[in-house]
Order: C-alpha cells, then sequence, then structure tokens
C-alpha cells in the first residue's frame, strides 16, 4: 500500500494509538481506554449484542463531535483520500465509515485493520534476509557524529536508514535522555515504510549498532546486513567528540536522567571509577563526567567490539566533522560511482 497518498484516521483507544500507529495518522478514539475495557468485558461476559448497545449508547451522543473532528481533517487532507482504520478492520472502523459516508463524507475502511500490515511487514523483512542488499556501515566511537553524517547523507538523498531515528534513542545506556520511547511495533512499521522507499536502491547506508536500540531489537536482516558489510570507521579528536556530546545531551537539563543512566552502568565500572564520575555529577561538571564515562566505559566497550570484526575498515579521520562527512561523501562515490539518490 501507498501511504504517502492517504490520510489516515485511527479510531482505537488512545493508548492503542500511542502504542502503534501509521504514519500521519489522526486519532479519533470512539472509546476511552476505560470504556473499551468494560465493553470488552460486557461482550465476554453478556454476548455481543449487549456489546454493542453498550458501545452505542457511549458514540451515539458524539456523532456531532466525530463529524465535526471529520471535517476538519478533509480540510487539512489536501486532496489525499481518507481512510479510517481499527485494530483488525471491524466494528469500530466500519461502522465510523458507514456513518461519516452517510453524513456526506468521502472516507473508506482501511481492510485488514492495522493488523493487516504487520504481514507487509513479515513479508518484506524476509525478503530482505532472501534478497540481501548491499551495506555500508558507518562505525565509530560516542560522540563522532555518525548521527549527524547519515542525516545529512538523508538529506543529500542517500539510501540511509537512520536506526536511532526511527528508534528514537541514541544508542546508549544515556540514549532515551530527552526523548520519547517508541514500541517495536511502530519501530518496526517505520522502518518497513523506509524501506519502501528505498526499495530501488541496491545498497543501504546504516550506523553500526548493537542488537538492541533501547527498547527495540533489530531485525534479523539488518543484524545481518551490518555483519557483513562494508565498514567506515569514523574517527574524531577526543575534545570535538565531547562537545558533540555536550551539545546533543544537554546536560544541564537533564541531570536527573543522566544520574539514572550512570547507576544503571555503575555495576561495570570499577569502585575507582565509579568515584571520579560521581564525585564530577555531584558538582555537575558535566564535560569531565562525559571524558570520565569515556574513558572508563565507552572507549573500552567500543574498542572490544571493534576487534570482533573480520573485515578491516576504511578509516576516516580528520578534524572536523564536515571534512570527515565529505571523505564519506566521496568513499561512497568511489564505491558507488552511479550514486543512487532516492
Amino acid at each position: 500500500m501507498i501511504l504517502k497518498d492517504k490520510q489516515f484516521v485511527d479510531v482505537r483507544s488512545p493508548s492503542e494509538f500511542e502504542e502503534y500507529a501509521l504514519p500521519g495518522a489522526v486519532n479519533i478514539p470512539l472509546f476511552t481506554d476505560e470504556q473499551r475495557a468494560d465493553i470488552g468485558i460486557t461482550y465476554k461476559n453478556s454476548g455481543k449484542d449487549k456489546a454493542i448497545q453498550d458501545g452505542l449508547k457511549i458514540v451515539g451522543p458524539k456523532l456531532s463531535e466525530y463529524y465535526e473532528r471529520m471535517k476538519e481533517v478533509e480540510e487539512q487532507a489536501e486532496g489525499k483520500k481518507i481512510v479510517v482504520y481499527c485494530w483488525r478492520g471491524g466494528m469500530r472502523s466500519g461502522s465510523f465509515v458507514s456513518t461519516m459516508q452517510m453524513l456526506g463524507l468521502d472516507c473508506e475502511q482501511l481492510q485488514g485493520g492495522i493488523r493487516s500490515f504487520r504481514k507487509e511487514i513479515t513479508s518484506l523483512f524476509e525478503e530482505q534476509i532472501q534478497s540481501p542488499k548491499q551495506y555500508v556501515v558507518l562505525a565509530g566511537g560516542t560522540g563522532s557524529a555518525k548521527t549527524d553524517i547519515l542525516q545529512d547523507l538523508q538529506s543529500e538523498g542517500y539510501p540511509v536508514i537512520d536506526l536511532e531515528g526511527l528508534a528514537n534513542h541514541r544508542g546508549s545506556a544515556f540514549g532515551q535522555i530527552g526523548l520519547k520511547r517508541k514500541s517495536q511495533k511502530q519501530f518496526e512499521l517505520d522502518l518497513w515504510q523506509r524501506l519502501m522507499e528505498l526499495k530501488n536502491s541496491s545498497y543501504i547506508i546504516i550506523e553500526g549498532e548493537s542488537n538492541r536500540i533501547g527498547d527495540v531489537f533489530l531485525p534479523e536482516f539488518i543484524i545481518k546486513g551490518k555483519e557483513k558489510g562494508s565498514r567506515i570507521e569514523i574517527v574524531l579528536p577526543i575534545e570535538q567528540r565531547l562537545s558533540i556530546i555536550m551539545d546533543t545531551y544537554d546536560p544541564w537539563n537533564h541531570h536527573e536522567e543522566i544520574e539514572n543512566a550512570v547507576h544503571r552502568i555503575k555495576k561495570k565500572l570499577t569502585a575507582d571509577a565509579r568515584e571520579e564520575i560521581f564525585h564530577y555529577l555531584e558538582s555537575k561538571d558535566y564535560r569531565n563526567v562525559v571524558a570520565a564515562l569515556l574513558y572508563y566505559y565507552y572507549d573500552p566497550r567500543y574498542d572490544h567490539a571493534f576487534q570482533q570484526y573480520q573485515q578491516s575498515p576504511t578509516m576516516i579521520e580528520s578534524n572536523s566533522t564536515l571534512e570527515n562527512y565529505q571523505k564519506v561523501k566521496n568513499y561512497l562515490l568511489h564505491c558507488f560511482e552511479n550514486r543512487e539518490l532516492v
């Protein structure tokens, strides 16, 4: 299904929508979370007819509100087809669409509901295993501006999958700071959408990540692509790395979150390292907190992981992110002479 020419309306409860929704969807919930739970209990204990009656008592008085909301959606859709969905394409979306159509609004139901996308996602992920693309893996220590380089490449049309961006997590114990958590289902749907955008590209550029980013797990085809792909190692001087990390995490406004993250990893630190880091934290000397974390924790772990790869990487090193970015572009132009832009 092509998503960009449709405006989706999600009539599921707020918590369902919060966990997992189609791109750009507007939530017009027929029931609150509590009402949905109550109707489910009624259905189980008293049957379908009683559950429908209870549902109508809730929905009926709000029809004019739903109509006004749909009129707003129609005005903002800019000619896109309005598609309404619930979980499995059942009564919630079906009755809503029928009612709106009777009131003169042009909309349709998504057959199979949002659940139908799970089959498309699974199918595409399996296809990626059977017919893998070539991967270019951007690696480097924490603070080497890999994500910035990836995002700049993507803005120029290179076939990038920004895994951290899709996961809404920076890929470390501190990676959730200042960011909203994303569910596995939402991550996979967003990844599916990006893969569809890159379906004509013969190669994909990703960042070297662990198999888990925050709360989400990478699918098998990404893990295999990362293991077998061509690696580019980005190297920046420590002072530049420290500045990038400070700008990214804004520790002055996230002290408690940083402290909690340090507590989560403290068992992996020596007693001396813990004492030093917590001393800097207490005095809010964040630059030295970051420097100590790199020295005692992140760089040793990265160096160990680096040794696990059999293939030698292409080393890209300079004193500036901009220069490294240009070197990465030169590498891509050399390896892929007919550069594919999307």
